[in-house]
């Protein structure tokens, strides 16, 4: 908040959804009082920008807005941790972002909330996004869980590798790894493994559309509201706190899917809470 009452000017840099531009300008509007502005920015006047701060809607309008513009502060919003950590890191205070990809940790807890007698997690990645899983191998023992990270060579080697990753887990726990899972490859793995009776989590609340299971996912307001907060640290001590993922989370479940292969479901309130009191008996390990 602007604490002498003049008007601060935010800018936003959209996506080009103008649906979801709009949707979030709208919920970010209602978290500032009448002394922050917001405007939409075209790419032609981003150069010119001086110290008012840039949302960045989704990872292009974030790359676009960098490009344009190094000097000036950049919220990015809906983008994964990948994508932003390494700038966020080299330009602390000058980059942020609220993170959109769901932590690992709270979405192989939310399998186990599912399952509860699951012990095993299967995962999988090829040579380059393997490390994507690290932290959640090493965090699983406190939780009583382990995984295995099988390895894919090539686009022959999915399936495969899919029904020896299958064999091993209790369920499949899907990040946003691009390379693993797309729309070209997502209904073979999910059909993969539903024939063998095992579950896939994740990645996103879209997949869970698409035949997932279940998926923990960060409702758009409570993104909102963190965005807001963000912001207005800038105003107050000149610098953007460091990238950060919400602080609550729901859950998107598939019922279609837990009937065909006769899983009980609890409610998703349920489950997202079962999750919190895990991650809150730990102290909240799932944002390290």
């Amino acid at each position: 908040m602007a604490s002498d009452g003049s008007v601060r000017t935010v800018y936003i840099a959209g996506s080009g959804n103008t649906g979801l531009d709009q949707h979030l300008t709208q919920l970010l509007k209602a978290q500032f009082d009448e002394h922050i502005v917001l405007l939409p920015v075209s790419d032609d006047r981003l150069p010119a920008i001086q110290d008012a701060p840039v949302i960045a809607i989704g990872p292009s309008a974030f790359t676009r807005v960098w490009q344009a513009n190094r000097k000036i502060p950049i919220l990015a919003m809906l983008v994964e941790k990948d994508l932003v950590q390494s700038y966020a890191e080299r330009s602390p205070g000058q980059i942020s972002a609220v993170l959109y990809d769901v932590p690992l940790l709270r979405q192989a807890l939310t399998g186990k909330s599912i399952l509860p007698q699951a012990t095993k997690i299967a995962l999988m990645a090829t040579s380059s996004s393997a490390k994507l899983y690290d932290p959640l191998i090493e965090q699983l023992p406190d939780y009583g869980l382990e995984a295995r990270l099988f390895l894919v060579d090539g686009n022959d080697d999915l399936i495969p590798t899919l029904v020896r990753a299958l064999g091993y887990g209790d369920f499949l726990l899907a990040a946003s790894d691009d390379l693993i899972y797309n729309p070209r490859t997502i209904k073979h793995i999910l059909l993969t493994s539903y024939r063998r009776n095992r579950i896939v989590i994740g990645p996103s609340q879209a997949y869970v559309k698409a035949g997932s299971l279940a998926s923990s996912y960060a409702p758009f307001p409570v993104m909102a509201n963190l965005a807001a907060r963000f912001i207005n640290t800038y105003f107050s001590d000149g610098k953007l706190p460091a990238p950060s993922y919400p602080e609550s989370y729901k859950v998107e479940v598939n019922k279609q899917v837990a009937r065909s292969l006769n899983i009980p479901l609890p409610d998703r309130d349920e489950i997202a809470e079962t999750v919190n009191v895990r991650l809150g008996d730990h102290g909240g390990a799932e944002h390290e």
